[in-house]
């Protein structure tokens, strides 16, 4: 693995740490903190996803191995969900001028800018990427199913929601547009991120020509 994508990843993962441990002691300086709410927002599982397969990747790359066809798809998989983060930010609850469970300034841009740039960024040119075979991408939908099944129960029992627009105070007709608008996003980028998975790498093209 080159030294370069080594300190890239690590640095991210230690990013990603440091803004979720600043969010949770800021939240706990307000008020007592339910850990089934703090971590039940899309952005900081998606962020603590990111940050554990960057540190799974580095791992297998300094032993010298490929990574595994699991670990790969999990990339893939968290890709989606980090870029799927940074697009409903910016269309959803930047707008409203929300921060999506991250009160914190400088830790809500490191989750829902940096991460997001970053993970499509290191998908595209790392060169330890391989092609995301077509047959395994079901696999991209799980999470975000049971995700938005988990708070849509949560939503009509004890009425905790992690964002605004899935609040079922609204009507449940809005929240399910809200819901299919997700999970085609999830849909439409998963695609897009498998499909990127074969364009030429542009490292492995340099080191094939070097």
């Amino acid at each position: 693995m080159p030294i370069h994508l080594f300190i890239a990843r690590i640095a991210v993962a230690g990013l990603v740490f440091a803004a979720v441990v600043a969010t949770l002691f800021d939240t706990a300086g307000r008020t007592p903190v339910n850990p089934f709410n703090f971590f039940g927002y899309f952005t900081i599982q998606s962020n603590i996803a990111l940050a554990v397969v960057l540190v799974l990747s580095v791992i297998a790359g300094s032993r010298g191995r490929g990574s595994s066809e699991a670990l790969q798809l999990a990339r893939a998989s968290v890709t989606t969900y980090i870029a799927v983060v940074g697009l409903v930010y910016a269309l959803l609850l930047a707008p409203l001028g929300a921060a999506g469970g991250v009160p914190v300034p400088w830790a809500n841009v490191v989750m829902h800018i940096v991460t997001p740039l970053y993970g499509v960024a290191d998908w595209l040119l790392s060169a330890d990427r391989r092609t995301a075979p077509w047959n395994r991408f079901w696999v991209v939908l799980v999470y975000p199913l049971v995700w938005i099944a988990v708070v849509l129960v949560r939503g009509a029992t004890d009425g905790w929601v992690p964002y605004p627009f899935l609040d079922p105070a609204q009507g449940y007709g809005i929240v399910a547009l809200y819901c299919l608008g997700i999970a085609a996003t999830i849909g439409a980028a998963g695609a897009l991120v498998w499909a990127a998975s074969r364009l030429p790498v542009l490292g492995a093209r340099k080191a094939a020509t070097a």
